[in-house]
């Protein structure tokens, strides 16, 4: 009796350790050591929070860049982060890739269907991403300035200026961030 009242205790201290202690120490260090005092990185305009930078938006107006489909419950729901799980031999797939394609050649006209990017056309896994290859984001460049009435080179210069490089030129893909790009626009327009 004596050696299980010694393990029962001894399991209440590692619960109490391992359950509210390392959380403890992960939370002071992500408010100290961590970008943004461990707090989500957000976006604003006009001195008003639009969003999280790190999370993907819906956006579906001409007037702005497009992001990344996502299949996370009714679009980039971070409670519902996942991607769709059907295969590339799935018909259902197919179809929802399929119906994209004739989406995106609706507002891109100038585009052929083979020139139309992957990425903009399939989910990704996690259903959340807020950032597309700078590829993605050129193929838009006309559509916005025929939508807005600017000058394409003038949208081509915001997508310029807001690319990120791999981490060292060897970690990553060069990728822009679409939350960004649609707040540069808007505040050009101011």
């Amino acid at each position: 009796m004596k050696t299980l009242w010694k393990s029962i205790k001894i399991t209440l201290a590692f619960c109490v350790v391992l359950s509210v202690c390392y959380i403890l120490v992960l939370w002071l260090f992500a408010r100290f050591a961590g970008p943004n005092e461990g707090n989500a990185p957000v976006a604003t305009l006009n001195g008003k929070v639009v969003g999280a930078a790190n999370v993907g938006q819906m956006f579906t107006q001409d007037i702005y860049f497009w992001g990344r489909p996502s299949c996370a419950g009714d679009g980039y729901d971070a409670s519902s982060s996942s991607g769709s799980n059907k295969g590339p031999t799935n018909p259902e797939y197919l179809a929802e890739v399929e119906a994209r394609i004739d989406t995106f050649l609706v507002h891109h006209p100038y585009l052929q269907r083979k020139e139309v990017p992957a990425e903009m056309v399939t989910a990704s896994a996690s259903g959340l991403d807020p950032d597309i290859t700078p590829a993605s984001a050129y193929v838009q460049v006309e559509r916005i300035a025929q939508a807005r009435g600017i000058d394409a080179e003038q949208v081509k210069k915001i997508v310029d200026n807001l690319v990120q490089e791999p981490l060292l030129g060897l970690f990553g893909t060069a990728k822009v961030n679409v939350l960004q790009l649609n707040i540069a626009l808007d505040e050009m327009n101011k």
